[in-house]
């Protein structure tokens, strides 16, 4: 059983080095998928670029994370959500281009993309991540824990996503991570391919079900 972990809407400065202390002593490599507005305070650029500098790798998650791109269609929208956030997160971005779409509350639809959206993604040779493994951490950051390891002993190969914000959620990630340990998983940076349908700007399986008519 393979697990990665991905924290997303950070960085927020007190909690994401929280993560980051728990993640060195755990010794696991994630990924964070910045909302790009957060990082104009300078306290959570810091954070980030810890983030970048102990290895793990930086994520694009739209500028405002207020918006999804289905919704918003016109180019203009594409363009500022994720053109705009890319800019602001600059040479943190590793490895390459990662976008994750705002998926209002994990759900994965005609929402999440639009036209204008996808051909901005090609366009920029952005690699976009999705996600198989949403334990609502924010909605429920005493329970999540036990949810989530339910959640990842159904497959062979999930990807997480948790949140780096101040809802308590992630004082349970020792617990978590532990739980992991005992279940004999290999917690890897890597992505599962499933979760990846367009890499370096190349389309690699069909998007109909995800893009905005």
């Amino acid at each position: 059983m393979k697990v990665t972990l991905t924290f997303d809407n950070g960085p927020t400065a007190a909690v994401t080095h929280q993560v980051l202390d728990t993640l060195a002593a755990h010794g696991v490599q994630s990924t964070f998928f910045l909302v790009g507005e957060n990082l104009r305070d300078p306290a959570n650029r810091a954070a980030a670029g810890r983030a970048a500098g102990d290895g793990h790798w930086i994520g694009n998650h739209t500028l405002t994370h207020s918006v999804q791109l289905g919704d918003s269609p016109d180019a203009g929208t594409a363009r500022r959500e994720i053109g705009e956030a890319q800019r602001l997160i600059g040479e943190l971005a590793t490895p390459g281009r990662l976008f994750r779409p705002y998926g209002r509350g994990g759900i994965q639809d005609r929402l999440l993309l639009s036209r204008a959206g996808l051909a901005r993604l090609r366009r920029d040779k952005h690699t976009c991540v999705l996600w198989n493994s949403v334990p609502h951490d924010w909605d429920d950051p005493d329970g999540w824990v036990d949810t989530c390891l339910a959640d990842v002993a159904t497959r062979d190969w999930s990807l997480v996503v948790l949140h780096d914000l101040a809802t308590g959620a992630m004082d349970h990630l020792p617990r978590f991570l532990e739980g992991l340990a005992g279940a004999g998983a290999d917690v890897v940076q890597d992505f599962p391919p499933d979760c990846v349908p367009i890499r370096d700007g190349r389309v690699l399986r069909s998007l109909e079900h995800l893009v905005a008519d």
